[in-house]
């Protein structure tokens, strides 16, 4: 049962409002104050505490949702991302030599200038993590804010107008959408950015039915996903015969 309200958030004059129209709360929903944004939990109204699996939410009560999204490949702890910690993540949750290498170059070179303390460039290409929320770019979802919040509203949002047929997911006609109508006027850093976030999303995630699960989507904005992915990759290169390693290396 939706909840009364003295507006409406679609008129027949404007059809794409009927067509795209926002996250509007149900009397029976669990996420409560969406418009309120979280400075440390990514919070969905299927996951209104944000990720508590392994008490993932209670560990990062000190650091922004936009920091936990990239903590992940910090392996020392040090608030510093170099760009050999980008390549050995993303090999780590099972990407290949080429794409991890491809995704470490964009990466820190997109982000490394935004974040550095000074005004001078990092010549290493480091990302600082305390000033990650300065790296923010347009023509996304916005859902972190500008200080690195996750508004939950806006994370709604995007299912709410994009999820046709109410998959619980988005497949990539339903990115193409979003990615087309989430555009600013003459932001191409932007533009790019988001498409090639959703495609690594999507590589990521790597749907078998084609469809990205909303709360595997909310997982990437509060970084838990990458320790999930990594875990599952060790465990299945675990489980490798040894033959078929030998085999493999022959043939290689």
């Amino acid at each position: 049962m939706e909840i009364q309200k003295p507006y409406t958030t679609a008129i027949e004059q404007q059809p794409i409002t009927l067509e795209h129209k926002p996250y509007s709360p149900k009397l029976s929903d669990r996420l409560v104050d969406a418009g309120t944004a979280r400075a440390t939990l990514a919070a969905s109204n299927e996951s209104p505490n944000g990720t508590t699996t392994d008490n993932y939410a209670a560990k990062n009560q000190r650091r922004t949702v936009v920091q936990q999204h990239v903590t992940y490949w910090d392996r020392d702890n040090d608030n510093i991302i170099w760009p050999r910690d980008t390549y050995v993540g993303c090999r780590d949750f099972g990407w290949g030599v080429a794409l991890s290498l491809f995704a470490a170059f964009v990466i820190n070179v997109g982000l490394s200038y935004p974040t550095v303390p000074g005004i001078l460039p990092d010549p290493f290409f480091r990302i600082y993590i305390d000033n990650l929320y300065k790296a923010k770019h347009g023509s996304d979802s916005m859902t972190y804010d500008n200080q690195g919040r996750f508004r939950p509203q806006q994370f709604e949002d995007i299912f709410a107008k994009y999820d046709r047929g109410e998959k619980g997911g988005l497949d990539a006609g339903d990115v193409w959408v979003f990615w087309k109508e989430q555009r600013m006027v003459f932001d191409l850093f932007g533009w790019t950015a988001c498409a090639l976030e959703w495609i690594a999303t999507y590589l990521l995630i790597w749907p078998e039915d084609g469809i990205m699960k909303k709360d595997d989507v909310r997982a990437i904005y509060d970084g838990s996903i990458f320790y999930r992915r990594a875990e599952e990759t060790k465990i299945k290169r675990s489980h490798t015969s040894p033959g078929l390693v030998a085999k493999a290396k022959k043939i290689l």
